[in-house]
């Protein structure tokens, strides 16, 4: 400090003391003895070791300022440097954005998962496993009902006519898609359509589905040889197993060749295809296009019809056929419901179900049973239309289901579900549990036998299984798993890690060999149909600023924890690799990175605590980095939200406090700061304080950051009371860790250690510093808040570190472009700081001192602000506020 400021200086307090007993001239000293209680000295010729003693003590108060401000330091930036401190807002955004995305805490449905392609609820038995149903269509006709019901219940998806007119014209389209949008019911109804009124109109066998195993080549082959005396005018489906390692993909020449063959006996083919690295030339090429799913209001509002009717028994039901395109897209080839019950409808009726009349608002909001109980009692198939149409928007049910939008096999579920809740046969509790099932089945979908390939035996000549193939196999499921662990943040960020998990899979599979890893084969649109994704524009922090970029989320908020339940539950082999994977992302430097996976790591944990523990949270408790530090505490507290693990989890914490390593009590403090890893907030202090003043306070640093985050909390009273305890303790070690707390706290911002969604009242004050956000919303705790921070402030070790955080609130009082910033805080604080006469001369000193900034001179208007802020006007002097504003 200048000399002039020391020479204006008030004196300091004898020990640090609450605020109304201080004096207008308290007596330097405090807890390590009076540094001015000696008197001249006695006798002539002592002036020399006086001196000396004098500048040993001046020199001793040095050291002590010293060691303090290194105190103050930002714990979480040792590996960064002093001068570049750690972008606390963003990792505290990213961990709040984490949670959010696993926060459903669903109850999966009770269900065999042995044998999850059937589910049966109540009295409906649905079959769901597009994998299966898909593998077991070998090369034969396609019965003539299932053609008919394909006429009456297919919903045109957008753009179906281009799609026909394609295939008239070229004989053959290449139709690509995600497994499960209803790509091969779209591709039955084009060839019923097309073959319908052709030279094979009246042949039961008009319509054919071709072996997946012979491909293009030996489709074509087959058609010019007219093999097994198929007719002209005869329609086929290919579904080419493209994703298998080894396999190649047809190229434009043998279209052409299938093309030619099809033109000259007058058929036509369409060869559905997985959107993907391997499909994607052939969807580029002539013959090629893309298969928009059905709409899902349209698909549920026809299955629900459909199902309402044959159990209605309505007189009005129409039972004939008609060419409604407002059916389900899918019919039973890409996973959908059994079809033992054909029930035809036309297009007005379906779209009446969907709007459901005027939607009556007493109807069936709660219960086991719906209201009216049954059909007698709930009366016309059409108020049962519009119970149902109401029942669908239920929020409860909405948030049960979990999906933006529903594929043909989920519409046909959940169109079945709301059906037998208003006949009565399904109960309230029933419903919500199968429509929470849904992401569940789709997760299993997604992982069930992706690898078995890999693991086929020899074809019997010798040779060995291809495997080259394992990186392209593996991506699409790394992406799912790197969507579920880091959803919300940038498309960048989660393909990168995407790609990282895809190594350590294909590593995992077959570790003799290195994995090939293309470097220009993504296709970041294949990636979002795949796994059922969404681009979005948002936020994205970088190096403390926030700028625009392509986040990517699930299409439904019940998909990320189903897809890391089905991973851990299901799938052993594979959590050594995702293990290796999250340690790696626990180092990324990237805070939506880093953080959102150790939410996800907590998560996993919860599923098996006793591997998450050991392979995961241990160890990278005892990293010596704190960013893997960081990243097992945060793991812990998501374990600690769940009530089932939150006593093991404080028994870890508690054990880490009190006996654990320097790195142990490091992560113990880190996870006590969330305010759940404790019995109560006092023994959370407890816990904390005896971290701090271990070692002479080697963990002080870390243990007063922690302090100062559970002060968003709503116990944050206790936390002041503790603070105002220890700053009369008889050990330096909490007077050290409670005024480097105060200190910290005056320069901790908001949204670096909040919680809380903008909307609340500290929420929407995030860049504040902590210390007025408080004082401007908790007007009951401004009294404690002014008390000690004036403590600080006449402390002589903290003194330094003190005025210059004083000085930091001061400029935040306004904008650079003069707009209101902090003033509502320093209108709080400033008057119970400042009134003792001698504490309004120390804030006259330092608005000087301000103003006489060479490099931020403060201006004599925004001076003159600051005092009247400060000092009541019944106080004011005219002349003062001349001198000094």
């Amino acid at each position: 400090m200048a000399d002039e400021a020391v020479a204006e200086h008030p004196a300091e307090p004898a020990a640090p003391k609450a605020k109304d007993a201080r004096a207008p001239e308290a007596p330097r000293g405090g807890a390590r003895g009076d540094d001015n209680a000696k008197d001249a000295p006695d006798a002539p010729g002592s002036s020399d070791a006086a001196d000396a003693e004098a500048a040993e003590r001046e020199k001793e108060r040095e050291r002590a300022a010293d060691r303090f401000k290194d105190r103050t330091r930002d714990p979480l930036a040792e590996e960064q440097g002093e001068e570049e401190p750690t972008d606390a807002a963003a990792a505290t955004r990213a961990r709040r954005s984490g949670q959010k995305l696993l926060a459903s805490g669903r109850d999966l449905i009770g269900f065999d998962r042995s044998d999850v392609g059937r589910l049966h609820i109540g009295d409906i038995n649905i079959g769901l496993d597009a994998r299966r149903s898909g593998l077991s269509m070998r090369d034969g006709p396609v019965p003539e009902e299932e053609l008919l019901r394909i006429r009456r219940t297919h919903i045109e998806p957008e753009g179906y006519v281009r799609l026909r007119r394609a295939l008239e014209a070229r004989r053959l389209l290449v139709l690509g898609g995600a497994p499960g949008t209803g790509r091969a019911s779209t591709a039955l109804a084009l060839l019923e359509e097309v073959t319908r009124d052709g030279e094979s109109g009246q042949n039961a066998e008009r319509v054919r589905r071709a072996d997946p195993e012979r491909g293009v080549r030996e489709l074509a082959a087959q058609v010019v040889a007219g093999e097994g005396g198929r007719l002209r005018g005869t329609g086929y489906l290919l579904e080419p197993a493209l994703d298998r390692p080894g396999t190649l993909p047809p190229d434009g020449m043998d279209l052409d060749q299938l093309a030619s063959a099809l033109a000259e006996r007058g058929s036509y083919a369409v060869v559905v295809v997985s959107v993907g690295s391997a499909a994607n030339p052939l969807l580029a090429g002539r013959y090629g296009a893309i298969c928009p799913p059905a709409p899902t209001r349209e698909l549920v509002a026809v299955r629900l019809r459909k199902r309402l009717e044959e159990e209605h028994g309505d007189p009005v039901r129409v039972g004939g056929g008609g060419s409604a395109r407002d059916g389900d897209g899918g019919g039973g080839l890409d996973g959908h419901a059994d079809r033992d019950r054909d029930g035809g409808r036309d297009e007005g009726r379906a779209r009446g179900a969907d709007q459901g009349g005027d939607r009556p608002r007493g109807a069936d909001q709660g219960g086991d049973r719906p209201r009216g109980g049954g059909p007698d009692e709930a009366g016309s198939l059409s108020r049962l239309l519009e119970r149902a149409a109401e029942l669908r928007e239920d929020p409860e049910v909405t948030e049960a289901v979990g999906l933006d939008d529903l594929r043909p096999a989920e519409a046909e579920l959940f169109a079945s579900l709301l059906a037998g809740h208003l006949l009565g046969s399904v109960g309230r509790e029933e419903l919500l549990s199968g429509c929470r099932g849904l992401a569940a089945v789709q997760a299993y979908e997604w992982f069930a036998g992706v690898d078995r390939a890999l693991a086929a035996p020899p074809p019997g000549d010798g040779r060995a299984p291809v495997r080259s193939g394992t990186a392209a196999l593996f991506h699409p499921v790394a992406f799912r798993i790197a969507l579920a662990v880091l959803g919300g943040a940038s498309h960048s960020a989660v393909s990168a890690a995407a790609h990282l998990l895809t190594w350590e899979l294909s590593v995992q599979s077959d570790p003799d060999s290195t994995p090939a890893r293309p470097l220009f084969c993504d296709d970041p649109e294949s990636d979002l149909a795949l796994s059922r994704a969404r681009p979005a524009d948002g936020p994205v922090d970088v190096a403390g600023a926030e700028v625009t970029g392509r986040l990517i989320f699930y299409r439904g908020a019940a998909l990320p924890a189903a897809v890391l339940a089905e991973l851990w539950d299901r799938h052993f082999p594979v959590r050594a690799p995702v293990v290796r994977w999250l340690r790696l992302l626990a180092d990324d430097p990237r805070p939506q990175v880093s953080m959102r996976a150790a939410v996800a790591a907590g998560e996993l944990s919860v599923r098996d605590f006793e591997h998450g523990y050991a392979e995961l949270v241990r160890p990278l408790a005892e990293a010596p980095t704190p960013r893997r530090r960081v990243f097992a505490a945060t793991a812990l507290d998501q374990a600690a939200g769940h009530a089932s693990h939150r006593r093991a989890v404080r028994k870890v914490v508690e054990d880490w406090s009190r006996h654990g390593t320097p790195a142990l009590r490091w992560t113990a403090a880190m996870a006590l700061g969330y305010g759940r890893s404790a019995d109560s907030m006092d023994d959370t202090l407890d816990a904390l304080a005896r971290i701090g003043v271990r070692d002479d306070g080697e963990q002080l640093a870390v243990a007063s950051l922690n302090v100062v985050r559970l002060l968003t909390l709503p116990e944050c009273a206790t936390v002041l009371r503790r603070l105002a305890d220890w700053t009369g303790h008889r050990g330096e070690e909490y007077q050290d860790l409670a005024l480097v707390s105060i200190v910290r706290l005056a320069l901790t911002d908001v949204d670096e250690v909040l919680d809380d969604e903008p909307g609340t009242p500290l929420g929407d004050r995030g860049d504040w510093p902590l210390l007025l956000a408080l004082a401007a919303t908790r007007p009951e705790l401004t009294g404690k808040l002014a008390d000690l921070f004036w403590t600080a402030l006449n402390t002589a070790r903290s003194r330094d570190v003190a005025f210059d955080a004083l000085e930091t609130l001061l400029r935040s009082a306004s904008r650079k472009d003069g707009r209101a910033w902090t003033r509502e805080g320093l209108a709080a604080l400033l008057p119970a700081l400042t009134a003792e006469e001698h504490d309004q001369r120390r804030l006259k000193w330092l608005l000087q001192r301000m103003m006489r900034d060479q490099d931020r001179p403060l201006t004599e208007e925004r001076a003159r602000a600051l005092w009247r802020l400060a000092v009541p006007a019944r106080q004011r002097r005219s002349d003062e506020e001349e001198s000094h504003g």
